[in-house]
């Protein structure tokens, strides 16, 4: 720092959440254009639920209403919830996911800043066990007809075969859990009506748009490079290890790396400087460690995309790593405070 001032004023609640709202806007628009416009449902049925929820708990917290509720942490919650649902589930689905994240993930934790374990990756957790098969209906690509969306959120089910698809990580769960077509996956990924060119078709451009928005918060020093740089290079590397091994049968990185939320996960759930860890070798640890438990369970388990039980179980070590990878004290030998 060369010029005056060198003590910065620290950057607000509401100035952080703003602008992870903005950096979500790149993956949005690219969302809306290959998926249609459902997703903008789902952002302010989840937007509304959670200021509403939010609100209430608030005031049977006796906490200041107005100042939390305008402080943008419900709705950067809502919007992820919204970004990792299905954008033709039921409005209730959303409803309820929010709901959960919001009452139970947050205040009953005692709110922000309390919270141990991500409330957008509770919500998903909760409502993928609970209802598998609607979490697992995902529109088509370039199927953004927007009254069969809005009928399919709001009324009739029925209208949803003709609307969903299987989604890449789904079909390659698929063909991994059968021995017949294992020696078909490299034939399967090369199928750009699902696959695209890198990733999931459609998902790519998406991840893209994450990636951007993951720039400018680096850049607006919203974020570390901890964390992103973690979390993308474990993936990279076990995923490429694994498809050098064995191409037949595990995809490879850049598959890992641009279909699902890989990028949503790197930039804007595993930075949550609230549920995460918030020591420099503890996010490099933590951040690796949801890599390699996305990778085992996308590839090994029940569950087509592993991030949010792979985030919920890191939430559960981050005390112990923060407690081993606390710095040094200045002037002591080590982080115990031992003179020296």
């Amino acid at each position: 720092m060369n010029n005056s001032p060198y003590f910065l004023k620290p950057a607000s609640v509401q100035s952080v959440m703003l602008r992870v709202l903005v950096a979500l806007l790149p993956g949005i628009a690219a969302y809306v254009w290959f998926f249609g416009a459902a997703i903008l449902v789902q952002i302010v049925l989840a937007s509304v639920t959670a200021l509403a929820a939010e609100a209430v708990m608030l005031r049977l917290r006796d906490k200041p209403v107005m100042l939390f509720l305008s402080d943008g942490s419900a709705l950067v919650t809502a919007w992820l919830i919204a970004l990792t649902f299905p954008s033709i589930a039921p409005w209730w689905l959303t409803v309820l996911g929010t709901l959960l994240a919001i009452v139970v993930a947050k205040h009953l934790y005692g709110g922000l800043g309390q919270n141990p374990f991500n409330p957008a990756m509770v919500a998903f957790a909760l409502m993928i066990v609970a209802y598998p098969l609607l979490m697992s209906q995902w529109p088509k690509v370039d199927a953004t007809d927007f009254a069969g969306q809005w009928e399919a959120i709001f009324g009739s089910r029925q209208i949803l075969d003709a609307m969903t698809m299987a989604t890449p990580l789904d079909a390659l769960r698929t063909v991994l859990r059968d021995p017949e077509q294992r020696a078909m996956i490299g034939g399967i990924l090369g199928s750009k009506a699902t696959f695209g060119n890198v990733g999931g078709r459609g998902w790519e451009w998406i991840a893209t748009g994450y990636f951007l928005g993951g720039l400018y918060l680096l850049q607006q020093r919203i974020i570390t490079w901890h964390m992103p740089t973690a979390f993308l290079a474990t993936l990279f590397v076990v995923s490429g290890a694994f498809a050098l091994y064995e191409p037949d049968r595990f995809a490879g990185p850049g598959f890992q790396l641009f279909t699902g939320g890989a990028m949503l996960a790197a930039f804007f759930i595993v930075t949550d400087p609230v549920s995460g860890a918030t020591t420099p070798r503890g996010k490099l640890i933590f951040a690796a460690g949801v890599a390699l438990l996305t990778w085992i369970i996308r590839t090994f388990g029940a569950y087509p995309d592993g991030i949010a039980f792979a985030v919920l179980l890191m939430n559960i070590a981050t005390p112990l790593i923060d407690m081993y990878t606390q710095p040094p004290v200045f002037g002591h030998k080590d982080k115990r405070g031992d003179s020296p």
